[in-house]
């Protein structure tokens, strides 16, 4: 129950916030259609007060949050005394069909989260972004811009480019308002930046279904009932979901941006452009940049693509040079007032384009054909339709309906082939590159397409004007079974991805939690992160901002790899060192301390011949699998060495295994017999030499085949490797 109640909460919070700059902003000719803006510009204008606080170098969010909620009230309190109570009350009444699809679409998103987690958390299918925007968000929240202690002043952890402390980073290069929007709200709602992050990118999704139905109405000029319909399949498009089960926050602000900056631009360039008409458009495109600007500020330099896209054709037709000009005068000049607003922003612009060329980012996601555009894909990752051909079918409809609706609706060509051809071109250079490079530049194609999103869709349902003024049947047929066939393809692909969403492979468990704990700790004053898989790193790094934190591997943008420094190692994965003494300190039942500095200290780490981890996120068991033999990489930084016990808790696959450890100071253990029951067995006791060596994990017989549909060969499942020093 608390998700649904937080999370509607987040979304009448929004509501709140936006409601007043709304009613202001809205150009006067629209003034009554007021409510479209309103989750936007309640975003924007909670962004921009975390910008002045953190300018304003005050304690975090938790110091001002709640003393800031009268600036919304400020602003409501002004546009009721200029609009009137009851207009404003008749206003919002015309948007009560969407507003219920918007509660629908948010209800059926939280379901399996709650489904998933008893206590308000966090989840994925995969992408790590979530923590990122966490650690940003507990930056906002708790800390000041001056603050440079634990890990936000850890240059040579945390510097990017010009940037060389952690809160600077999220001001100047990250994702600046997916966090501040956290921490804002989080601070209000009495919630942690992990239990807000997955139901805030829920609540971001629905609200952009105002602008879809504001684009498919005022843009391309669909009728109220056929607006909503997009709007919907917006919401339930497998393209949307799969942002939200990746928790991609600054690509789904990023569209609701650029929905607002393409409708003002296409309707300043249709009526009459005054200077009276430019001003009134004016906040509205302020809004809209400074959205763009606090999310995805690298997509600014594409985000008026549609808008020029279409006044330039009409400039080449009909030679309105001037014009045109004026337009783009009136275009631009909010874009200079917002760029001084956020600054830091603007500035940072180069040096995220160099990262983009430095840094291979994301994962390689499918191509999208035509049937893709209007969501016909096969599951969560947004794979086509393989049956039979069944896809290339999907993609010959799609496209024969939009042809056909272009050729009976010949005037609205250009304004379709404006808001889709400069994107899908863009979309198709990524898509080749990363198959010619083999990088994963298809990961970039999705985002361009995603954040144009309300726009080509939009566009793409261009064949619903084959029933406008039709007497023909066939075309009133072709379009009522073209829109089942996309709802309902849509519907698929959605149970698909709930039924994931049930059971996430990465959620924010109990026991990750625990690890804020450590953070009050006054003994562990800096720490090693030698945690194996990027989610959990990644969120102990947010759980711990108060310490200094070193990392083994570039983990992320603003966490680079470094000597470890750390008076302890924070160690998970399925080895466990465990020195005498008190040097080992269990924090859960897979996550310890080690002492860095004892006599009994060493490290180890897994090497070769080992398949991924896997994770059971309900109950937070890890294990992996040994391919056949398996290497075990020690580090001792004494001058002597040291003996250790070893021990392993596992089980092999159809067949009694005969285990050997091998290694260390030339010593070899006996084999050992392994079954199919999980059990703990004893090894050798090696000796680990000065420096470098390693221990070679071999069985006997071969590794068999993991069984139907999984091509690996498996030998040992292990759920941990002890490997405890012996005192002297």
């Amino acid at each position: 129950m608390m998700f649904f109640i937080v999370a509607f909460g987040l979304l009448g919070h929004a509501l709140f916030w936006g409601a007043g700059l709304a009613v202001l902003a809205m150009p006067r000719p629209w003034r009554r259609f007021w409510p479209v803006l309103t989750i936007p510009a309640g975003f924007t204008l909670q962004s921009f007060v975390v910008w002045i606080g953190a300018y304003a170098n005050l304690r975090g969010t938790n110091s001002y949050a709640w003393a800031s909620e009268a600036v919304p009230a400020l602003l409501l309190v002004v546009a009721w005394r200029r609009r009137g109570a009851w207009q404003l009350v008749s206003d919002a009444s015309r948007f009560g069909v969407l507003a219920a699809l918007m509660a629908g679409g948010l209800a059926l998103l939280v379901l399996p989260m709650a489904i998933a987690s008893r206590g308000l958390t966090t989840m994925s299918l995969g992408s790590c972004d979530a923590a990122d925007y966490a650690a940003g968000a507990r930056v906002f929240m708790e800390f000041a811009h001056s603050e440079r202690g634990g890990f936000l002043g850890l240059t040579e952890v945390v510097s990017v480019m010009s940037v060389d402390n952690f809160y600077d980073f999220w001001l100047r290069l990250n994702h600046f308002t997916p966090s501040a929007l956290i921490a804002l709200n989080g601070s209000i709602f009495d919630c942690a930046p992990y239990e807000l992050t997955g139901v805030m990118t829920v609540v971001l999704m629905v609200s952009t279904l105002p602008l879809v139905f504001w684009i498919a109405r005022a843009v391309l000029g669909y009728t109220s009932g056929v607006s909503l319909a997009v709007a919907a399949i917006y919401g339930l498009s497998p393209i949307t979901w799969y942002a939200v089960v990746h928790v991609a926050m600054g690509q789904l602000l990023a569209a609701q941006a650029i929905g607002l900056i393409t409708w003002a631009g296409l309707a300043l360039w249709r009526g009459r452009l005054t200077w009276r008409r430019a001003v009134e458009f004016a906040p509205v495109l302020v809004l809209g940049y400074a959205l763009v600007l606090g999310s995805y500020n690298f997509v600014l330099i594409v985000c008026l693509v549609p808008a020029v896209a279409f006044a330039s054709g009409r400039v080449l037709a009909t030679g309105a040079w001037t014009r045109f000009a004026g337009w783009a005068l009136a275009l631009l000049a909010p874009l200079a007032i917002a760029g001084v607003i956020f600054f830091e922003r603007v500035a940072g612009l180069v040096e995220r384009f160099r990262l983009f060329q430095t840094y291979d980012f994301g994962w390689r996601i499918p191509a999208l054909t035509p049937e893709g555009w209007l969501g016909l894909v096969s599951g969560p990752e947004l794979q086509a339709w393989s049956w039979g051909g069944l896809r290339w079918l999907l993609a010959a409809g799609v496209s024969g309906m939009l042809g056909w609706a272009l050729v009976r609706r010949p005037r609205g060509a250009w304004l379709v082939a404006s808001l889709t051809v400069p994107v899908l071109a863009g979309y198709a250079f990524l898509e080749v590159r990363g198959a010619r490079l083999g990088t994963n530049a298809s990961y970039d194609a999705y985002k361009l397409f995603a954040v144009f999103y309300p726009e080509l869709l939009a566009a793409g349902c261009w064949w619903v004007t084959l029933r406008r003024g039709s007497d023909r049947l066939r075309e009133w047929v072709a379009v009522y079974a073209m829109a089942a066939l996309v709802l309902a393809g849509n519907v698929i692909a959605d149970g698909m991805f709930l039924w994931r969403m049930w059971q996430p492979p990465l959620l924010v468990s109990n026991e990750l939690k625990q690890l804020r704990h450590i953070e009050a700790m006054p003994d562990v004053v800096s720490l090693n992160l030698r945690i194996p898989d990027m989610w959990s790193r990644l969120w102990a790094n947010a759980f711990l901002l108060g310490k200094p934190q070193y990392f083994p591997t570039h983990t992320y943008e603003g966490r680079r790899n470094a000597p470890l420094r750390g008076d302890w190692d924070l160690e998970a994965g399925i080895v466990a060192v465990k020195p005498s003494g008190d040097a080992r300190r269990q924090v859960t039942p897979h996550y310890a301390l080690v002492d860095t500095r004892s006599q009994h200290y060493f490290r180890a780490a897994l090497g070769d011949g080992w398949h991924q981890e896997e994770f059971d996120p309900k109950t937070g068991e890890r294990w992996q699998w040994t391919k056949g033999d398996a290497t075990v990489r020690c580090e001792n930084s004494h001058d002597y060495p040291l003996t250790v016990r070893c021990t392993l808790d596992g089980w092999s696959l159809g067949v009694d295994r005969g285990i050997i450890l091998a290694g260390g100071a030339g010593a070899e253990s006996t084999p050992v017999r392994l079954g199919s029951q999980r059990t703990r067995v004893p090894l050798a006791i090696v000796t680990i030499p000065p420096g470098s060596s390693t221990l070679t994990l071999r069985s006997q017989p071969a590794p068999m085949a993991a069984g139907p549909g999984d091509a690996r060969l498996l030998g040992v499942c292990v759920f941990r490797l002890e490997l405890e020093v012996m005192a002297k």
